[in-house]
């Protein structure tokens, strides 16, 4: 008797039923754990309501990034500390700029606004690229499109705000003098006495320092602005803007180190840009051929709608696995360089963010610790923006996160590793797949899953729909069949065993 304990580890949307006889396997209904989890009917699965708490989530995300960039813009406003400061400190009396090489205005062009234009084209034009199944439907693609270029908009204002706050914070902070200030300040030379604060005095210089107050300079905004050298708003703003612009175009053309993978986690058909509507997306999961790399085009073949699901192997797909193995064997034809002109383009960002920072070193604006500091500001910002709403760039095939569930828009708790899960449902269920997942409407009655025309089984809302299939070709179920013997039982428990483990990682 199988142990039906297991089948909590399996995940739902990989979970279809079968019914052994003696005449072979015939149709029943999806398991008794899909259909406690989801209200199927025809089309495909009901859509539970509350979509707008998500939506609302969102928009919070961006409430706060706007009040943040508020709260910065105000703070860069307020007056500074004013560090004290030696009349013969040569390190502040470089001449004043008047014509800076990269003003406010253009840093904000094209650390802001080139950002915001290349992540709308890259994501309405490459987005989803081609891993779409056959008859997606364009609103579908569409939407993906939006939410892709949603993501990579929010991103980027979580990174600027957020560099955008810590820089002005800092900078009114510190107070600390720019190379330029004695020439902003135009000191009181004549009653210097009057505004010393500490220091001594020797007989070959004069150590004294001297309060802010010395200054005759009438214009406030640039005297206070001499006082904000530390750290460089510039190079913290294009740091921001243009690491995380190379960061996302790196993640959407996959221009990464090529790289050995740990081990086999999850099927390469997780990564297509509508997994649950892949037909092809449960060989691996029973050690079979048919992903995509193999799926046979011919009459017949995998291609033509039929997955392998166990049993004995054709001599073909036997040939084209063996095939397979060996290439996949040796270690150099795991992965390959990227085009060179498409790192030339996921680098030229990064060079204006680095030509942004050192302009300020040449305009003595700041000092070069400064711009060091000011740019690692932004550097951080950047990664820590693009990890919290991005797959890692090397594993994630370009793709950013989901959305929150409805249940988890706002808040998960203790116990709760993901909020992309549904509370009430178990770990191992996404809400997005009920929205992706085909209807028992949109296959191809000809080329299901084993089955003849005509002998759909009832629509689960995942894409992998109960069918008819012969007795060497078993489906796949949330409940392992009681007839395999012990050494295919062994197997099959190991499998399962494997798919819950690559789900949890």
């Amino acid at each position: 008797m199988p142990d039906d304990s297991e089948d909590l580890l399996i995940p739902p949307a990989h979970a279809r039923s079968f019914s052994p006889t003696h005449t072979g396997y015939t149709q029943t209904s999806t398991t008794l754990m899909m259909d406690d989890l989801r209200h199927t009917r025809p089309g495909g699965p009901k859509k539970k309501k509350g979509g707008w708490v998500v939506a609302v989530s969102y928009v919070f995300d961006w409430v706060i990034i706007a009040v943040a960039g508020v709260i910065g813009y105000i703070i860069g406003k307020e007056t500074p500390n004013k560090r004290h400061f030696s009349l013969y400190d040569p390190n502040i009396s470089f001449p004043f700029t008047e014509n800076e090489t990269v003003p406010v205005w253009m840093a904000t062009c094209i650390s802001v606004i080139a950002p915001i234009f290349f992540i709308a084209v890259i994501s309405l034009i490459f987005v989803p690229g081609n891993t779409v199944p056959r008859g997606t439907p364009k609103a579908m693609i569409w939407k993906r499109k939006l939410w892709e270029l949603h993501i990579g908009w929010l991103g980027l204002a979580l990174s600027i705000a957020s560099a955008w706050l810590i820089t002005n914070c800092m900078k009114n902070l510190y107070g600390k003098p720019r190379p330029d200030l004695l020439s902003r300040c135009q000191p009181d030379i004549a009653n210097v006495a009057k505004y010393i604060v500490g220091g001594f005095a020797n007989s070959s210089m004069n150590g004294q320092l001297v309060s802010a107050d010395i200054c005759t300079s009438t214009d406030k905004s640039k005297l206070d602005d001499g006082f904000r050298s530390y750290p460089s708003g510039h190079s913290s703003s294009a740091a921001a803007g243009l690491v995380y612009l190379s960061l996302f175009i790196a993640s959407k053309f996959a221009i990464t180190f090529p790289f050995l993978a740990a081990g086999p986690t999850v099927d390469a058909s997780s990564y297509s840009a509508f997994p649950s509507r892949t037909r092809h997306n449960t060989g691996i999961s029973m050690g079979g051929p048919e992903s995509y790399e193999m799926a046979s085009r011919g009459p017949g073949g995998a291609g033509s709608g039929r997955t392998y699901t166990g049993g004995s192997i054709g001599a073909i797909e036997e040939k084209r696995l063996a095939q397979h193995t060996r290439t996949v064997a040796a270690a150099r034809r795991q992965a390959a360089a990227p085009p060179l002109y498409l790192l030339l383009i996921c680098i030229i960002p990064w060079f204006a963010s680095i030509f942004i920072a050192s302009s300020r070193w040449f305009d003595f604006r700041h000092h070069g610790f400064d711009i060091l500091f000011g740019y690692i500001i932004g550097l951080v910002s950047s990664f820590f923006a693009f990890r919290y709403y991005h797959l890692p760039i090397s594993q994630g095939a370009g793709w950013a996160w989901g959305p929150r569930s409805r249940d988890k828009a706002f808040w998960a708790g203790v116990g709760s590793y993901s909020y992309a899960t549904n509370r009430d449902v178990g770990e191992y269920y996404r809400a997005g797949d009920e929205e992706e997942a085909l209807g028992p409407d949109s296959l191809d009655h000809s080329s299901s899953y084993g089955g003849r025309p005509g002998q759909l089984g009832r629509g689960n809302g995942t894409g992998l729909e109960s069918s008819n299939v012969g007795p060497d070709q078993p489906g796949i179920t949330g409940r392992k069949p009681s007839s395999l013997d012990v050494d295919e039982r062994e197997q099959v428990d190991t499998t399962y065993r494997g798919a819950a483990h690559d789900n949890r990682i």
